[in-house]
């Protein structure tokens, strides 16, 4: 069988971000999927250093107006959207005065991580599903980049397992070694807990105390795993062996698309055995 819907849930894309590794990748991989006869979205966060002008963002007032309350803190979640023309490729953008609009991505303007980076990913990653839920899209692959999505998967396989937008999506996450240095802030679960989940799901929120600990949580909750860089972080490739998770190893930029084609009827597979 073929997975026929891919949601990309990325931190950065050209032209919108500078090139980077992955923002080549959130660029280039979704308009290689779709033109191999996939349908795609593709979501990325509206970092305060994206010019909304020069790119043609505009929000999209259907989907925006939902308050999403984080550590007892309404905060209103924002969707933008904006057109590659040269890849007939939508991107959507989640967007939010406090985490995003006046705000760089990782670090501040003297190169210090942010504090709340922990909040911002949870944000983020509800802010995707909730929106997903919106457009009444049924994803078969979720394609997670990067510590910013690392908290997707863990809400898909937890408060949003039921939902017929998620009940039979299977997650793929990309660990790119770019795992941020600050420890996560206390309580996490608290923070995180949403109706549905269970008690050995906060177990596992409370043992993360890192960035690494997020995205090892997130190959906990992953039905497959992809080493998108060279200098890849072993510890998290030797934990998804050990958790006996499905591995496409690091693909050069020639080979890469076809590699996660192929990867992804393999997880989609090998979940319906």
């Amino acid at each position: 069988m073929k997975a026929k819907k891919v949601l990309f849930i990325t931190q950065e894309i050209i032209p919108y971000v500078p090139e980077t590794d992955m923002s080549l990748i959130g660029r280039h991989l979704p308009q290689a999927i779709q033109e191999k006869g996939r349908e795609i979205r593709t979501f990325m966060p509206k970092w305060g250093n994206i010019n909304e002008r020069r790119n043609q963002l505009h929000e999209v007032i259907r989907l925006s107006g939902m308050n999403l309350i984080i550590n007892d803190t309404d905060h209103p979640l924002i969707i933008k959207v904006a057109s590659i023309q040269a890849a007939r490729m939508q991107v959507y953008f989640i967007d939010n005065d406090d985490f995003f609009q006046h705000r760089l991505m990782a670090v501040d303007e003297n190169g210090t991580e942010y504090n709340d980076n922990d909040e911002r990913a949870i944000f983020y990653a509800r802010g995707v599903l909730e929106t997903v839920k919106k457009l009444r899209w049924c994803p078969d692959i979720i394609h997670c980049h990067g510590w910013m999505s690392s908290l997707a998967p863990f809400y898909i396989k937890t408060a949003y397992k039921e939902e017929p937008s998620f009940r039979d999506s299977k997650v793929v996450f990309s660990t790119y070694g770019d795992c941020l240095k600050k420890p996560l802030q206390e309580n996490l679960a608290a923070r995180v807990m949403l109706k549905g989940m269970e008690e050995k799901d906060l177990e596992a929120l409370n043992e993360a105390k890192s960035y690494a600990d997020l995205e090892k949580l997130a190959i906990n909750y992953s039905d497959g795993v992809i080493a998108n860089s060279e200098h890849v972080n072993q510890e998290i490739i030797e934990y998804a062996k050990n958790i006996n998770r499905p591995i496409l190893d690091y693909q050069p930029a020639e080979t890469y698309a076809d590699a996660c084609d192929v990867f992804y009827d393999t997880v989609w597979n090998n979940a319906k055995l």
